[in-house]
């Protein structure tokens, strides 16, 4: 075999600059398709592919694009040297899609394999970055994973698009007058077509749990947010009520802005505490909760870790709603609790009540799932525990809507004419009932994003005023103060912006038109067959499959939808 380019010399400084370059990139970027561990920088991908595939000019008998031969060591530099500019072009993100740059790419691929180009497979594909990059030079692709997730993350990735690519939108409100439609952005349109009817009728059906707040001067404004701390039963018997539990009181603290914070108000003579919002100077008392050990804000009797956990293992923890975070004309505005809340609240708790149990995923939280490193589980024992009642009722509500939008889909494509073949996506259709699955797929994805924000465990930025989902680290961890989103604004967290990060990713994907497929399978076990075997059919999933936590909180809402 001849020696390829990735063997002698790289542009190492370029490819290097541009990975880390990456970490900035957010909106179009695929790992914000979905969440996944150990995201592979897109550049550095598609520069090992391409440069494992390419010639050195150091090979025997190579030929520059002229048909020259070089027999020098110094002419065999300057053809390395042009190579070298292709491939620091190549791996600029703006140029992901560029076709006179990925065409100058694929040139040299193809000269260096007249008959084309071999199959790339890579057995633990994880979040696709190697398949997708592949795909995005003309390789034909397949992508294994044992995890769930991590292949239908690639078939999002890979094999949709490129099913469907160059479609034109089918939904009846998008604007087709474009005359073409290039990779994947007729899909991309129609998730988000499809995506603002869910929130309008969403809204339509659960608008009333999320109540407009009121302004100082008695304007009406959209909620973003609502901030909340867990509560335990104080320890001391001079004080009878509960007590909230803090790891931090600011809400915004902006540079050349005056901090925002909350200020517990404690009313000795009837044991309650009410909260304001103060701004300017710092807050007037410290955090009550620090490494899982609490203080009672107010007798200052200490709360041990271990009372805090077994208190909410009994059902005893509970919550009180401290502040709200609205839209104003010129920013972010943090007001109190008013009374429409309050009403709000208890109405959530009612419908809470209605909700199918059987339609809620279920499952033992195992481990450390949801605990600390003492392995405390604070009463996060089933995964709907993880979820405030409107939060339940919220993600509930946009999960049943995916069936309805299944129809509408099919109908739609079928009056665009898309061929109703009666041929699922998962078995290889790539008609109007086909169609449907993927645009579903997508939807199934922004509810995993909003399942990732709208939980307890969620928490507000004061630096940068936005919300933290569930995974802003690679675990679960416990948080006292969280943050309760406000799907129907459009705003941080909300289902607008969600879906926005969607559609946004799939505009970006290769969808090149050569083929990819992903399925379910055991690396070591199936590389034992031949390689078409292997690759043929997607087995059966497995239910005594141990997943890792990631897997477990979205699989739930996955296997569900």
């Amino acid at each position: 075999m001849n020696p390829k380019l990735i063997e002698v010399a790289l542009p190492l400084a370029t490819i290097n600059a541009e990975a880390a370059r990456e970490k900035s990139i957010r909106h179009g970027h695929p790992s914000t398709l979905h969440l996944w561990w150990a995201r592979r920088p897109l550049a550095a991908a598609r520069a090992v592919i391409w440069s494992s595939l390419v010639d050195d000019p150091s090979a025997e008998g190579y030929r520059d694009p002229y048909g020259n031969l070089l027999p020098t060591v110094e002419a065999q530099e300057v053809e390395r040297q042009r190579l070298h500019g292709i491939l620091e072009r190549l791996v600029k993100w703006e140029n992901s899609n560029d076709p006179e740059v990925l065409a100058e790419a694929r040139a040299e691929i193809d000269r260096c394999f007249p008959d084309g180009p071999p199959p790339m497979l890579d057995p633990f594909a994880g979040g696709g970055a190697i398949p997708l990059e592949a795909q995005r030079l003309g390789l034909t692709t397949f992508a294994g994973d044992l995890n769930p997730v991590a292949v239908l993350i690639n078939k999002a990735m890979i094999e949709i698009p490129s099913r469907f690519a160059g479609l034109r939108p089918v939904h009846p409100d998008v604007d087709r007058s474009l005359t073409t439609w290039e990779r994947a952005q007729g899909l991309a349109a129609d998730v988000g077509a499809y995506g603002r009817w869910m929130r309008d009728e969403a809204e339509r059906r659960i608008g009333h749990l999320y109540p407009n707040a009121t302004g100082s001067s008695g304007e009406k404004l959209t909620p973003i947010a609502w901030i909340w701390a867990r509560t335990v039963k104080s320890p001391d018997p001079s004080w009878s009520g509960h007590v909230p539990l803090v790891a931090s009181w600011t809400l915004s603290k902006r540079k050349g802005k005056p901090t925002i914070w909350i200020e517990p108000v404690i009313d000795r003579d009837s044991m309650t505490i009410s909260y304001e919002i103060r701004m300017g100077g710092n807050p007037s008392v410290g955090r009550t909760v620090s490494r899982a050990n609490g203080t009672c804000i107010a007798t200052g009797a200490a709360i041990p870790g271990a009372r805090i956990d077994r208190e909410a293992a009994d059902g005893r923890m509970g919550a009180v709603p401290m502040a709200v975070v609205a839209q104003g004309p010129a920013g972010r505005l943090y007001l109190p609790i008013a009374a429409e809340d309050a009403a709000a609240f208890a109405r959530s708790s009612l419908e809470r009540e209605m909700v199918d149990e059987s339609s809620l995923p279920h499952g033992r939280t195992r481990g450390t799932f949801g605990g600390n490193a003492q392995g405390r589980y604070y009463g996060f024992f089933e995964f709907a525990d993880y979820f405030s009642d409107r939060q339940l009722v919220a993600l509930t509500t946009f999960s049943a809507l995916l069936q309805q939008i299944s129809l509408m889909v099919e109908g739609d494509a079928v009056a665009a004419g898309v061929a109703d073949d009666g041929v699922r996506l998962r078995d290889g259709g790539r008609g109007a009932p086909a169609y449907a699955d993927a645009i579903v797929t997508y939807l199934a994805f922004v509810i995993d994003k909003c399942a990732d924000y709208w939980s307890t465990i969620s928490t507000w930025s004061n630096s940068g005023e936005f919300v933290r989902g569930t995974f802003a680290r690679q675990a679960i961890p416990m948080t006292w103060d969280f943050v309760e989103v406000n799907p129907f604004s459009a705003s941080t967290g909300s289902w607008k912006s969600m879906t926005g990060w969607v559609v946004k990713a799939i505009e970006q994907l290769a969808a090149s038109g050569t083929d990819g497929k992903a399925v379910q399978m055991d690396a070591r076990a199936r590389m034992r067959e031949s390689p078409e075997a292997a690759l043929s059919t997607d087995p059966p999933y497995y239910d005594n499959i141990s997943y890792a936590d990631l897997s477990d909180f979205f699989y739930v809402w996955l296997r569900k939808t």
